[in-house]
């Protein structure tokens, strides 16, 4: 199978001399055994283990002194796959760390309620965790065309400067636009799973996602967390889907799926914790009412959320709209991004708004003008950088600048 290069490689790389232990957490194939595996064929005097081996996991869970003999002594990397999969796992590889301090340990677990449950409790001050998610547009456009991929850098290097240094906005050809946005429109239907990306046609794209999807319930809801509720989570996922970028509606949701409320959080909380979907806040000066005003939802994968809906259409659709939304937030949120939304009590609405290094307003459109929402946001907040992400305008015209969707991932530097 082919190796598509991860940004996050580097990272892990880079934290290869510190003593604490890396943990790799995000949704089931999303790339990182292959990452992990990739990593450790770099290494000398190293050894992969797999929690999926159930003697390997048994030895562990039961005596942690024997495993250590076998496969940690005189070593210098430890990696161990699947970890999600030792009850307690977190307090044998504390035991570990602390009495073999001379080997570096790479985990990964295919969900967040796995490593925090199992291991992060015992770990605090001894463990770095990252998560990696499915390909971001921009490892996509690297393996589906790196010469576009350099042109591309060149041209978000330029407005990037532009934005934050006052350079001169770069100029990007019709062109070069419907190249970019080619790819773009691949990736907005069928999402960044690797396998999938890999795929050689639009058929066995969807036979995958397809299988990532029965998996999902099979090895996260059933297999790891032991859930019974699998057919009312089905229904809620859906639903959720059709929500895409709207305002969580939990009585819509509780009818469709039969949950009660209470029901309707904690399993959405799973569908967090899973890296599914992600209720984002409005924003709000006043940090106490984000958490009690009503969220937003999006999905972290876009092909995800469309197998789930069965509509792997292209070109002007329905839901256009809010797909080239779910794209700002996957790309904001991947690279680590607090994201949220405003509203105002007259129902005045702007998608996304960023706070973190100054304060950045981003309105989807599907045409390229300011609406009503915008100017009553810039009125209020003064904001530092105010966007509207489009298919193919780069421009700045009274203040507001024009960026493509392509170039999103920009407001991530």
């Amino acid at each position: 199978m082919n190796y598509i290069k991860r940004d996050l490689e580097l990272t892990i790389k880079d934290y290869l001399d510190a003593p604490e232990i890396i943990a790799i957490i995000g949704p089931g194939q999303a790339g990182k055994t292959t990452l992990m595996q990739h990593v450790f064929q770099s290494l000398e005097n190293a050894v992969f283990l797999s929690f999926e081996d159930r003697k390997v996991l048994e030895l562990f869970v039961e005596d942690e002194k024997t495993f250590a003999e076998l496969y940690v002594k005189n070593k210098r990397y430890l990696f161990i796959d699947e970890f999600q999969y030792a009850k307690e796992g977190g307090q044998k590889l504390k035991y570990i760390y602390d009495h073999y301090p001379e080997i570096k340990i790479i985990i990964s677990g295919s969900s967040a309620s796995g490593i925090t449950i199992h291991g992060v409790k015992y770990l605090v001050g001894r463990i770095f965790v990252f998560n990696l998610y499915p390909l971001s547009f921009e490892e996509f456009l690297r393996y589906k065309d790196e010469n576009l991929f350099n042109v591309y850098l060149e041209k978000k290097e330029g407005i990037s400067a532009y934005l934050y240094k006052k350079g001169i906005l770069p100029e990007i050809s019709a062109a070069l636009m419907e190249m970019l946005n080619s790819i773009y429109n691949e990736y907005l239907v069928y999402g960044g799973y690797p396998r999938v990306a890999i795929s050689k046609n639009d058929e066995e794209k969807i036979t995958v996602l397809q299988n990532i999807y029965s998996t999902y319930f099979l090895r996260e809801i059933k297999d790891m967390l032991g859930l019974t509720t699998d057919f009312s989570m089905s229904k809620l996922i859906k639903a959720l889907s059709l929500q895409l970028g709207g305002l969580v509606s939990y009585q819509s949701l509780g009818e469709v799926s039969g949950f009660s409320y209470h029901e309707l959080l904690a399993h959405t909380n799973i569908l967090e914790k899973t890296f599914i979907c992600k209720r984002i806040p409005p924003f709000f000066t006043n940090k106490r009412s984000e958490i009690i005003k009503v969220p937003k939802i999006y999905f972290f994968d876009s092909g995800f959320r469309n197998v789930v809906i069965d509509d792997f259409r292209t070109g002007i659709r329905q839901d256009t709209g809010q797909m080239n939304e779910n794209f700002i937030f996957t790309q904001l949120t991947y690279k680590g991004m607090d994201v949220k939304f405003w509203r105002s009590k007259s129902k005045a609405e702007v998608d996304f708004i960023l706070d973190s290094k100054g304060l950045v307003a981003i309105e989807s459109k599907s045409g390229a003008r300011v609406g009503k929402s915008l100017h009553s946001f810039k009125e209020k907040y003064k904001p530092d950088i105010t966007i509207i992400a489009n298919m193919d305008v780069l421009d700045e015209r009274d203040g507001t600048v024009y960026l493509p969707f392509v170039f999103i991932p920009v407001l991530c530097e």
